[in-house]
């Protein structure tokens, strides 16, 4: 069954009938193969998207809402297996995965509620009254949704939920390292009864079925998340029809720690910040500046929690840190740390694969200190769990530095100074900004960055109307002519 896509509620081969490999990235072994999806396996899940469309977006909200919920309900009453599956395709540990997959259950429940409290339509104050003016919300239509390798489950259903809930129909391009619970998602949308062609499921690489979905001219709405690049790249595609499109992308965020905060509670919020899944998160506060006076204090236990950190299979008990999600990912990250340190960064901690762990795409928690400003440790997105550390002496020298990024996706401030942290929130060039903590994500709130780091905002109701079109209908109410050229 993994080697078929989901298209129109079937189960179906790939046209061409290739196949392509995923391996546990603890063990390098293969768990299994899916299908290698091409232009005409998009074409038919586009077609499938389209036909079911007018169904979909003419039934009532609450009916929308049902189908939500139950997909939540299957979400949840499979947590242990999909929360196993993702550590198999991911890596991540076995806790992390399932708060994630609880996660992406919230979601489709919070959606399922928006759906039906939506305002469908609404009156708009005229000032000539002569004029009535009604504006309908109405679905985008067929979605293009590519989503990304950190958080398959969570990322599927940051996108299928809202665009469901308002009343498009999708065609889902899971990420070729961790295709598997994006299936399953297929497999549970079959199970509830999901009208076919709602939801599609087709596997492949980007440039064998992502190009296709976003050049395709009935996809009117493209989601991305990923990559820089490659969100650039679906850009300039989406832009020949002039597509909408959605673009949350990478970061360097930084995390600024002043010397009155709570030493203890910003060493757990800068490790979570940067250690939580391996380091693969797109908002992972990556770039710690640490006022001056408490630096050698705060690395000196920083280095020292860190190197408690429990590096293993994510399906071992107490491991806190899983591996990269694949050999090339590995192989990028050990490149950085090497670059470095040939750049003159202070290595403090970590920077390399565990002695006890010769198989599978470990490194361990690597701080560095003394980050050069030019360096592309400092600059660039490493996406793995390297923090790159640097400290100021003014509240203006560290704003000025947080911001000196092409990214802006996300930032974190520390003080028991409620005030200074006011102050320096508003101050960063960020779409999300964290006070005295970091990361934590919330289904309720918008979710965006600014600069490089995207388009657009996913979460809340933000995302939902991000798959909605308002459409003006004005009325002329009075029994005359309008009286330009008939006197």
């Amino acid at each position: 069954m993994s080697e078929r896509h989901y298209i129109n509620g079937r189960w179906v081969p790939p046209r061409r009938g290739g196949s392509l490999e995923n391996s546990n990235p603890a063990t390098e072994e293969v768990v299994g193969e899916y299908a290698a999806g091409t232009a005409e396996d998009i074409a038919s899940a586009v077609d499938a998207a389209r036909e079911a469309l007018p169904g979909w977006k003419g039934i009532n909200p609450s009916e929308r809402a049902s189908c939500l919920r139950a997909l939540a309900a299957q979400i949840r009453t499979r947590q242990n297996d999909l929360a196993h599956t993702e550590v198999l395709d991911n890596g991540k540990p076995l806790p992390e995965a399932l708060w994630d997959v609880d996660d992406a259950a919230g979601c489709f429940e919070f959606y399922a509620d928006l759906a039906e409290r939506s305002v469908m339509h609404e009156t708009i104050a005229l000032p000539d009254e002569r004029f009535e003016c009604v504006v309908r919300y109405e679905p985008v239509g067929v979605v293009g949704q590519i989503i990304p390798w950190n958080y398959p489950l969570l990322m599927a259903a940051w996108k299928v939920a809202p665009a469901l809930a308002a009343g498009c129909t999708c065609v889902l391009k899971p990420s070729e390292f961790t295709p598997l619970t994006a299936l399953e998602l297929g497999r549970m949308a079959d199970e509830v009864g999901l009208p076919p062609g709602v939801l599609n499921v087709v596997t492949g690489t980007g440039p064998e079925a992502g190009e296709p979905l976003v050049t395709h001219p009935n996809v009117r709405k493209v989601a991305f998340t990923g990559s820089v690049p490659t969100g650039r790249r679906v850009m300039q595609l989406a832009a020949q029809d002039i597509k909408n499109v959605s673009l949350e992308l990478g970061g360097k965020s930084p995390i600024v720690v002043f010397a009155d905060a709570d030493l203890r509670q910003a060493i757990e919020w800068i490790m979570f910040g940067i250690f939580w899944n391996q380091g693969q998160v797109c908002s992972a506060t990556s770039r710690l500046l640490v006022e001056e006076s408490i630096a050698p204090r705060l690395l000196e236990q920083l280095a020292s929690e860190a190197e408690k950190i429990t590096v293993g299979n994510g399906l071992t008990p107490g491991v806190l840190l899983g591996p990269l999600v694949s050999a090339s990912q590995h192989g990028k990250v050990l490149r950085h740390i090497a670059e470095g340190q040939a750049a003159g960064a202070r290595l403090i901690s970590g920077g390399k694969r565990p002695p006890s762990l010769p198989q599978g795409y470990f490194i361990e928690p690597t701080i560095f200190s003394e980050v050069p400003r030019e360096s592309a440790l400092w600059q660039q997105e490493i996406f793995g769990p390297v923090l790159c550390v640097r400290t100021f002496r003014k509240e203006a020298e560290a704003v000025a530095e947080a911001n000196d990024t092409p990214f802006g996706l996300a930032a974190a401030v520390m003080s028991a100074d409620v005030s200074r942290c006011q102050r320096v929130a508003a101050a960063l060039e960020a779409g999300i900004v964290w006070i005295n903590c970091s990361q934590p994500t919330f289904t309720q709130a918008p979710w965006g960055g600014v600069k490089g780091s995207g388009i657009g905002r996913e979460l809340g109701r933000w995302g939902f109307e991000s798959y909605r079109e308002p459409k003006q209908i004005t009325r002329y109410t009075s029994a005359a002519p309008w009286g330009w050229y008939l006197k």
